[in-house]
């Protein structure tokens, strides 16, 4: 655990990238000052952890509906917030689940919290932290190369795993569980430039960056894990694609299939919520609506409840990570059963990315998320499985989902 100086900045070697979630009447005017981290070894309770830290550095952590009453400070050195990020591994430690096989990105944090501060006329933002370069700096002028991509398992595993989940629901051991593959490609030169266009993918409701000394994570999310704002605390789970075509998205909203399988996961989203103390009734605001990502449509629900007690960055983590659109119901069993079937663990994605800031907080569910560290580029992708389930169709489905990602590393 670090609460050091660690090389953190706005993005890489290229010009500042937005932190997702972040004030827009704030952007570029502020900059890191202070880091948190924690790996998954060094043991305690990392929703606690960073609750502590954040709220050690003035942020209304401790009772979230702080942020419904707070005006949001401007001045000169005052705290603007923080960005926020938990891997999948650390909600898994959080939610006491199965934390799954070993991670191909141990040199990022699991957990990592960056203080920004509002800066003066003339300063350069993230001027209070040191900022280095990913990757080796001598490569950084030979220009982007990226090379032949890596897949963690075949596409004959992949469907083998939709088998092995099928025959749990057979069983009666899960419901539901979402099967995340993983793929990773050797690179030269600098990152930066491929990482902002990650970020820029159409419908990206998170796309940002936050990077360290020698890794980056870029997200083109558009999922809401949680947000807490005007006293609500809300989650948007995304279940359910198609080809962003007419005839796809006729096919979405006519599938029974993705209807039972999203409303699955939003019921699973309303019980976490449920479980949290100091809320109100839970309710569905919207359910499956379908939007575009990308060159893709996916179908999105929205579920809120009022805060009307005391509620505490610590205990929302705890309910709300992993985000139950990409484990399964019950959770903790599709946690279990993931940590059997999945060969690498799930490394940046999968978890979560944004803000906590004084006047709301916004993480979103690192899906459509890219890594780069150690010379490597990595991605994650997969799909929720249900009885219903064709193995082919859903490694397709994985495949469609990384397909941008992979376009925009690539510079296509």
């Amino acid at each position: 655990m670090g609460h050091g100086n660690r090389g953190y900045q706005h993005c890489a070697t290229v010009a500042p990238a937005v932190p997702p979630g972040s004030p827009a009447s704030c952007q570029r005017r502020h900059g890191p000052s202070s880091v948190f981290e924690w790996f998954l070894g060094d043991g305690g309770d990392p929703a606690e952890l960073v609750t502590a830290w954040l709220a050690d550095n003035g942020l209304p952590v401790r009772d979230l509906i702080r942020t419904a009453n707070a005006n949001h400070p401007n001045g000169v050195g005052t705290v603007c917030g923080s960005s926020l990020y938990v891997s999948a591994a650390a909600g898994s430690v959080m939610a006491g689940g199965a934390i799954g096989r070993p991670t191909p990105v141990p040199g990022i944090p699991d957990v990592a919290a960056v203080l920004y501060r509002h800066t003066g006329a003339g300063e350069e933002p993230g001027s209070g932290v040191s900022q280095r370069p990913i990757g080796d700096p001598e490569s950084i002028s030979r220009g982007w190369s990226l090379g032949p991509w890596q897949d963690s398992w075949t596409r004959q595993d992949h469907a083998d795993a939709v088998e092995t989940v099928r025959a749990a629901i057979r069983r009666g051991d899960v419901y539901q569980v979402n099967v995340v593959g993983h793929a990773s490609a050797p690179y030269t030169g600098d990152p930066g430039p491929s990482l902002q266009r990650v970020t820029k993918l159409s419908g990206a409701r998170y796309g940002g960056i936050l990077a360290g000394g020698d890794w980056a994570i870029a997200t083109a999310s558009p999922e809401t894990l949680v947000e807490v704002r005007a006293g609500r605390v809300v989650t948007r789970p995304i279940k359910g694609t198609r080809p962003a075509t007419a005839a796809g998205r006729r096919e979405l909203l006519g599938s029974a299939k993705e209807r039972a399988e999203h409303v699955m996961i939003v019921d699973l989203e309303r019980n976490d919520l449920s479980r949290l103390p100091g809320v109100g009734p839970v309710q569905v605001d919207e359910l499956f609506a379908v939007r575009r990502w990308s060159g893709l449509w996916q179908a999105e629900s929205q579920v809120s409840a009022p805060i009307r007690g005391t509620l505490g960055l610590a205990e929302l983590l705890r309910a709300v990570c992993p985000g139950g659109s990409v484990t399964g119901a019950p959770k903790l069993a599709a946690l279990d059963l993931i940590a059997d079937i999945e060969p690498v663990g799930r490394g940046v994605a999968m978890g979560a990315l944004g803000w906590v800031g004084t006047d709301h907080m916004d993480l979103g569910l690192t899906i459509r998320t890219a890594a780069v560290t150690e010379g490597r580029v990595h991605l994650w992708a997969g799909g929720g499985i249900t009885w219903d389930s064709d193995p082919v169709a859903e490694v397709d489905e994985a495949a469609a989902k990384a397909g941008p990602l992979r376009a925009a590393l690539a510079g296509d």
